[in-house]
């Protein structure tokens, strides 16, 4: 079984460290993964998206997945660069902070966090992004919390590791914002003995 989530925001929202946090997450669970980060030229305020599709077993090679079980959007700007990808029921999980439009994907399970807002409330807006992807993870199942943790702090450079602590917290808030497992990913436990 395979799972692909589509993440989308701007530059200078963490979007790329919390794709790669998935897929590390994953990676240690024992799972396969592809991660293809696609941004613009911008380091902030540009197009960021990535795509990490994540497998109990041998994945499909495919440059862009036009049929995702999943998305992550931390705002709106270049939410149509994603969108048309997304299945028919597909899981999307917005900033509502910043989202506002209609998602308009047939069928889509959308859950709302106002993930920019909680993270100004812990202290540490820029821990946005981690926010939403506590939220995604708790939700989905598709990683654990612990593991999605464990990730980021092996991801966080040396010189931003004053924010270890932070993003912890950004994680663990967004994951009580969202049921456990509302919208589980894998229909049977399928994870892999590491």
């Amino acid at each position: 079984m395979e799972r692909e989530v589509l993440f989308t925001g701007v530059g200078g929202q963490g979007v790329q460290i919390a794709s790669k946090t998935l897929a590390t997450a994953a990676i240690a669970e024992g799972r396969q993964v592809m991660l293809v980060p696609r941004y613009g030229g911008g380091m902030r305020g540009g197009m960021t998206n990535a795509e990490v599709t994540i497998g109990d077993g041998a994945l499909r090679a495919l440059a862009v997945a036009t049929s995702a079980w999943s998305a992550y959007v931390m705002d709106p700007s270049y939410w149509t660069t994603i969108q048309p990808n997304l299945a028919p029921g597909a899981v999307v999980v917005v900033n509502s902070s910043l989202f506002n439009r209609p998602v308009d994907v047939p069928e889509a399970k959308v859950f709302e966090v106002a993930a920019s807002d909680v993270a100004a409330e812990l202290g540490n807006p820029m821990s946005a992004g981690f926010v939403l992807l506590g939220a995604f993870v708790a939700l989905t199942g598709l990683v654990s919390l612990d593991s999605a943790i464990v990730a980021m702090r092996e991801l966080v450079p040396a010189y931003r590791t004053q924010h270890l602590e932070a993003n912890g917290r950004a994680l663990r808030a967004g994951a009580a914002l969202l049921p456990a497992h509302g919208a589980s990913a894998w229909e049977h436990d399928t994870a892999v003995a590491s």
